[in-house]
C-alpha cells in the first residue's frame, strides 16, 4: 500500500500545479491591467480567462492523448506545459504574449483534470479510490493556497513583483517532472490498450490488490463483445461463479457490446451527470470568488493588504475543509458530502447577497465568503473528480473524463471572462443572488438524480449505471 500511496501522491501533484497556476493570477491581474492599461472586457479575455480557454481546450483534448500514448507520459507532458507557462508568462511584455502563454498552462491544467483523475481511479482499491483521487483536489488546493501566501508575501517588493508572483511556479513544476518519471503505467490501460496482461498482474500485485485475477477477469469482460458468450462463460467459471448462466445473461444485455464511441447512446446516464456536476460547480461561483478574492473583498470595503490576507484565508480555509472532505468520502458517501455542499452554498452566497445589497460589508462578507469557500471544499471540491472518474466504464473513462472536464472549463472560462463586465453592469448583490439561485438547483438535482457511487468497482459501477 505504500507504493499506491506514493503514486498517488506523485501524480496528483500535477494538482497542486493546477490550483497554484489558477490561483496565482489573482495577485497578479490588477497591476497587469494598470500596467497596460486594458479595459474590462480585455483584461477579462486576456488576462484573467486566457489560460481557462487554454483549460477547455487541453480537457475536451485530454482523453486523446491518454488513450493514445498512455496516462504516464500525459502526465510528463503536462509537467512541461506548466513549466513552459509559469516561466514565459513571468517574461511576457506585452498581453498577448502574456495570454499565449497563460493559455499553454492552461492546457496543462486540462490535460491534468482529465489524466489524474483517470490514472488515480485506475490503481485504487474500490475501497479506498474516493480518498486517492479526492488527493488531487487536496494537491489543487493546496496550490491555491500557496499560491495566495506567495502573492501575499511577495506583493509589495518591486513594481515587476507580479512576475516573480507567476514565475515562481517554475520550481516546482521541475520538481513534479523528475518525480513522475518513476510512477509506472495505469495497469487498465496496459490491459485494455496495450493487451500488456503481465504488466497489469505485476502492477495490480505491487500496490496490494487482493484478487489480483479476479481483476483482470472483469477488466477483460469489460471489453469483450456481447457476441463471446463462451469467453463470458469461461472467465465466470474461473471466478467459481454459482449463477454462471445468470451472470452471462447479465452480461450479453449490459453490453451488447460495449462501444468505444462515448455519443453512441449507450452512455447517455453518465454523459448527464458529468454534464451537471461540473455545470453546477462552476455555477456555484467558487472560480469567480478565487480569482477575484481580493476585488471581491476590495468591494466589502477591506484596504489592499487586508484583501490580500483574506484572500489568503481563503486558501486556508479551502484547504482545511478538503482534508475534512478528504477523510468523509469514503465514509459518508459522495452524495452526503453534495448534501452538506449545497445547504452551505445556499447560505453563505444569500448572505453576501445580503450583505452587499444592503450595505453591511466588511467583516461579515469575510466571514460567509469563508463560509462558502468551506462548503465547496467538503461538498463538489471532494466530490467532483472522483465521480467524474467513477461514472464511465473502463471502454471510454478518459472521454468521459474529457467531457466533463470540458464542461467544467468552458463555464470556468466564460464565467472569468464575463465578471469584470457583469460587475461593470451589475451590483455585486445580483450576482451572488444568481449564484444561489443556481444551488437551490444543484440541491434538486442531488435529491433526485445524483447516484452514490462510494464502495463499488469501476466494473460494477459501469454495470449498474447501464441499467
Amino acid at each position: 500500500m505504500p507504493k499506491l500511496l506514493l503514486w498517488s501522491i506523485t501524480v496528483a501533484v500535477a494538482g497542486f500545479l493546477f490550483g497554484f497556476d489558477t490561483a496565482v493570477i489573482s495577485g497578479a491581474e490588477q497591476k497587469v491591467q494598470a500596467l497596460w492599461n486594458l479595459s474590462p472586457f480585455d483584461h477579462g479575455l486576456l488576462i484573467v480567462s486566457s489560460a481557462l480557454w487554454g483549460t477547455v481546450l487541453g480537457a475536451l483534448g485530454g482523453s486523446y492523448p491518454c488513450d493514445k500514448f498512455g496516462r504516464k507520459p500525459t502526465l510528463i507532458f503536462i509537467g512541461i506545459l506548466y513549466a513552459l507557462s509559469a516561466f514565459g508568462s513571468a517574461m511576457a511584455q506585452d498581453p498577448y504574449t502574456f495570454a499565449v502563454l497563460r493559455f499553454i498552462g492552461g492546457i496543462g491544467v486540462g490535460i491534468s483534470s482529465v489524466a489524474v483523475p483517470a490514472y488515480i481511479s485506475e490503481v485504487a482499491p474500490a475501497k479506498r479510490r474516493g480518498q486517492l483521487v479526492a488527493l488531487y483536489q487536496f494537491q489543487i488546493v493546496f496550490g491555491i493556497l500557496v499560491a495566495l501566501i506567495s502573492n501575499y508575501f511577495i506583493s509589495g517588493l518591486a513594481d515587476w513583483d507580479w512576475r516573480l508572483m507567476l514565475g515562481i511556479e517554475t520550481v516546482p513544476a521541475l520538481i513534479y517532472l523528475l518525480f513522475v518519471l518513476r510512477v509506472p503505467e495505469s495497469p487498465r490501460w496496459l490491459a485494455l490498450h496495450r493487451n500488456d496482461i503481465a504488466q497489469c498482474r505485476r502492477i495490480l500485485t505491487e500496490i496490494g490488490e487482493e484478487n489480483v485475477e479476479h481483476i483482470i477477469d472483469e477488466i477483460k469482460l469489460s471489453k469483450s463483445s456481447s457476441q463471446d458468450v463462451n469467453k463470458a462463460k469461461s472467465a465466470l467459471n474461473e471466478l467459481e461463479s454459482h449463477n454462471v448462466d445468470q451472470e452471462v445473461t447479465d452480461i450479453i444485455k449490459e453490453k451488447q457490446s460495449e462501444p468505444s464511441s462515448l455519443f453512441s447512446g449507450t452512455y447517455r446516464l453518465p454523459i448527464l451527470l458529468a454534464f451537471l456536476i461540473a455545470f453546477f460547480n462552476q455555477l456555484s461561483g467558487i472560480n469567480f470568488i478565487l480569482y477575484y478574492a481580493p476585488r471581491v473583498f476590495s468591494m466589502a470595503g477591506l484596504d489592499a493588504s487586508a484583501s490580500l490576507l483574506s484572500s489568503a484565508g481563503v486558501g486556508v480555509v479551502n484547504l482545511v475543509f478538503t482534508m475534512l472532505g478528504l477523510w468523509l468520502i469514503d465514509r459518508a458517501g459522495r452524495k452526503n458530502l453534495m448534501y452538506i455542499g449545497s445547504v452551505g452554498y445556499i447560505i453563505s452566497l444569500a448572505v453576501v447577497a445580503w450583505a452587499f445589497s444592503s450595505g453591511t460589508g466588511g467583516a461579515l462578507v469575510v466571514f460567509f465568503v469563508f463560509m462558502f469557500i468551506a462548503s465547496h471544499a467538503i461538498g463538489q471540491g471532494a466530490v467532483i473528480w472522483v465521480f467524474i472518474s467513477e461514472v464511465f466504464p473502463n471502454a471510454v473513462r478518459a472521454k468521459g473524463q474529457a467531457l466533463g472536464s470540458g464542461t467544467h472549463w468552458v463555464f470556468a472560462a466564460l464565467i472569468s471572462l464575463l465578471m469584470p463586465t457583469a460587475l461593470a453592469a451589475f451590483d455585486a448583490s445580483t450576482v451572488f443572488y444568481f449564484f444561489t439561485a443556481m444551488m437551490v438547483l444543484q440541491l434538486i438535482w442531488v435529491k433526485f438524480m445524483m447516484p452514490e457511487t462510494k464502495g463499488k468497482t469501476l466494473e460494477d459501477l459501469a454495470t449498474e449505471l447501464r441499467r
